[in-house]
């Protein structure tokens, strides 16, 4: 599954529109893939308890797409039944006065998880190549030479022992219509309809321009990017549960021996 049709080729040019966004994989519908979904949710939490009691290493995930991609319900769904003390949720709204008076990265690093930690992005550093990109907010210069940035960013927390994995969760345009027109009329879900989202999407093409560019430039074999196919929900969760399985498996972590010998103690 690691090396899959939706992992972004290092070096490679992407186009997006040739990316399926209602892809399932293997599987025809949503019952065929429970069983699966099921025990790959147990085994994800299972190896996450492992990862804090070893605490040799650090795992980030980074969740972008288009607006009403599914980022929250992704990380609802697949972290449902991690325990909260091994996982750290950070989303990234507008910068304050104080962060935009630092870096773009000053944010964005003090909130990598530490080791023993699962640290996942709603959103992350790389809005400072879309948002800024697409409305103008900085000169072309200044975010044409972020990629370099980033992956230098990247690089740093890998080789000091995080392990990344990225996924921008791939929608239609017409199934992005569908969801924020469910957001309008249900009162439960109105309060996620913002009339900027309509703003955004009227820059869908550019949007899409710009996602071309990042996840062709900064998918690397240190910091992987998959295309999620998103127009189903269901396989959404399936494929982001079974990549992070998957790499968790092959970071070889164990359950820890005890700090000191137990031979013979006896509890009364």
């Amino acid at each position: 599954m690691l090396d899959t049709p939706y992992l972004v080729e290092p070096g490679k040019k992407l186009h997006l529109n040739k990316q399926k966004t209602d892809s399932t994989g293997p599987f025809k519908d949503k019952e065929a893939a429970s069983e699966a979904l099921v025990k790959n949710l147990n085994r994800l939490n299972e190896l996450q308890d492992f990862l804090y009691a070893e605490t040799k290493h650090a795992v980030l995930i980074v969740f972008q797409a288009m607006d009403a991609g599914g980022k929250d319900g992704a990380i609802d769904h697949v972290f449902s039944g991690v325990n909260p003390q091994g996982c750290q949720v950070t989303s990234f709204k507008v910068p304050s006065s104080l962060e935009i008076r630092h870096d773009y990265l000053w944010r964005i690093h003090q909130h990598c998880p530490p080791k023993g930690m699962i640290g996942i992005f709603n959103r992350s550093h790389y809005e400072s190549v879309l948002v800024e990109r697409v409305h103008n907010l900085v000169p072309d210069d200044d975010w044409k030479r972020r990629y370099e940035h980033i992956n230098n960013f990247e690089k740093l927390l890998a080789d000091e022992g995080t392990t990344i994995l990225k996924f921008f969760l791939h929608i239609s345009k017409d199934e992005q219509k569908k969801r924020l027109q469910e957001r309008l009329d249900d009162p439960a879900k109105r309060w996620k309809f913002r009339k900027g989202d309509l703003a955004d999407r009227e820059h869908w093409d550019d949007y899409t321009e710009a996602y071309e560019d990042l996840l062709s430039r900064t998918s690397q074999k240190w910091a992987p990017w998959y295309v999620v196919p998103a127009n189903k929900k269901w396989f959404r969760n399936l494929l982001v549960a079974t990549v992070l399985v998957e790499t968790l498996e092959s970071l070889g972590i164990k359950v820890p021996e005890p700090a000191e010998d137990l031979t013979g103690v006896v509890i009364e």
